[in-house]
């Protein structure tokens, strides 16, 4: 089975940085790993737009993540996000599978 990524794309104003990055690091990754079980997690700012904030979380396949999608631990950390970032962050998700891996 291959691999399937869920990305979250965070915008985050200058002013809320600092503090968004300390919550991610110390609160928020450490519980979607708990709950999610993902192989992986990583996070990233973006070095050409300003304040956009990349996490991106590794399952071994598409039906483990959506069981991680579908559980109540997922909807109680979008509880968690609206509480703590009401203003000054903006997030999408995606999902993706992959199709093709090379190695150089």
């Amino acid at each position: 089975m291959p691999k399937s990524l869920f990305l979250v794309r965070a915008v985050v104003i200058p002013a809320l940085r600092e503090k968004f990055d300390h919550w991610y690091s110390t609160d928020h990754l450490p519980w979607a790993i708990r709950v999610f079980k993902c192989e992986k997690a990583e996070r990233f700012w973006s070095e050409i737009e300003q304040g956009v904030h990349y996490a991106v979380y590794q399952f071994a396949d598409k039906a483990r993540l959506d069981a991680a999608l579908a559980s109540d631990g997922f909807k109680e950390m979008i509880a968690d996000f609206n509480r703590r970032w009401p203003e000054g962050v903006t997030r999408t998700r995606d999902v993706m599978t992959l199709i093709e891996e090379r190695i150089a």
